[in-house]
């Protein structure tokens, strides 16, 4: 196979993968390198897709939020961090977070909280509070509006 051959099927293949899927263009990065794309080609592909908007990292962000928050439970912390990880920018990070309502963020911890303590077991009332905070925490959850709800389950 030639080389336009190969960077034509790699661009119809990457086109593909981002009309069935939203994707970043890290994404896309990795997958070229598993096609065993070279760098130049891997960016030339980015470009044309950009170019084409089959690639669009605002959107994709957006996605990406509602998606982890709504299905994975995820918080803000965590959803930011994986966003970071994909090499998002910070600008499409912080404007993608405020598609979460903030009322529905605590209500959907709230929910959270009660249901993982309904299944924990717990010594002391300094545990139970631990624990659950540990949880918030490992969903990316922020510290102070867990302990927020933390100190209401006292009252």
């Amino acid at each position: 196979m030639s080389e336009t051959d190969l960077f034509n099927t790699a661009l119809n293949k990457a086109m593909a993968l981002c009309s069935k899927q939203e994707q970043c263009c890290q994404d896309i990065l990795n997958k070229l390198k598993t096609w065993s794309i070279n760098t130049v080609d891997s960016e030339k592909i980015i470009e044309i897709l950009l170019k084409e908007n089959f690639i669009n990292e605002t959107r994709y962000a957006a996605a990406f939020v509602k998606d982890k928050f709504k299905y994975n439970k995820w918080g803000k912390v965590k959803i930011a961090s994986h966003l970071k990880s994909k090499k998002i920018p910070q600008e499409i990070i912080s404007s993608s977070m405020h598609i979460i309502d903030n009322d529905l963020y605590t209500k959907s911890l709230r929910q959270l909280i009660e249901n993982h303590r309904r299944t924990i077991k717990f010594k002391s009332n300094y545990d139970l509070k631990a624990k659950l905070l540990r949880y918030g925490l490992s969903k990316g959850f922020e510290s102070d509006l867990l302990y927020d709800i933390l100190n209401d389950l006292d009252n």
